[in-house]
């Protein structure tokens, strides 16, 4: 996804904690147990809520590369990866970020799921639905970054 934005003003966005409620749909809380918020090996409690049901996980950060975020030179990509469990449900998350010019940021996503117990049987109907929620995230971040919408007031 392309995004009209530098990449430092996208990883500014992207790193601060107040503004996920504004294009995470659904978020209720994402609360550091464990380090500091994005960084490696920090554990979270994330609490999300789609109509009537309410799904907890735990995240752990496995990679943010470099470390440093600030001064990174335009030729270098920036790389988060995550991992998050829930209750019949692993899944890595992989984050790219790219100078895709001086004022675009391409961001490519990739996203690994497991299942065990009884989600292992309704994991392969669930494949669209997996895909369809990791671009409306992508889209909704899009909207805040270039525009301000917030997922909170609009009609989606």
């Amino acid at each position: 996804m392309d995004i009209a934005l530098p990449r430092k003003r996208v990883i500014q966005l992207l790193e601060d904690p107040a503004h996920r409620p504004k294009w995470l749909r659904g978020l209720i809380s994402h609360e550091p147990l464990r380090g500091v918020d994005g960084h490696v090996g920090t554990e979270s409690k994330v609490v999300f809520q789609s109509g009537q049901k309410t799904m907890e996980c735990t995240e752990t950060i496995t990679r943010r590369e470099p470390a440093n975020l600030h001064d990174v030179p335009s030729e270098r990509a920036i790389h988060f990866e995550r991992e998050i469990v829930a209750e019949g449900m692993w899944n890595a998350a992989r984050e790219h970020l790219s100078e895709a010019g001086p004022e675009s940021t391409l961001w490519v996503s990739e996203n690994e799921y497991r299942f065990n117990g009884p989600m292992r049987l309704a994991a392969p109907f669930l494949r669209g639905i997996f895909i369809k929620h990791s671009r409306e995230h992508m889209q909704d971040f899009k909207a805040f970054a270039e525009n301000g919408t917030d997922v909170r007031e609009g009609n989606g």
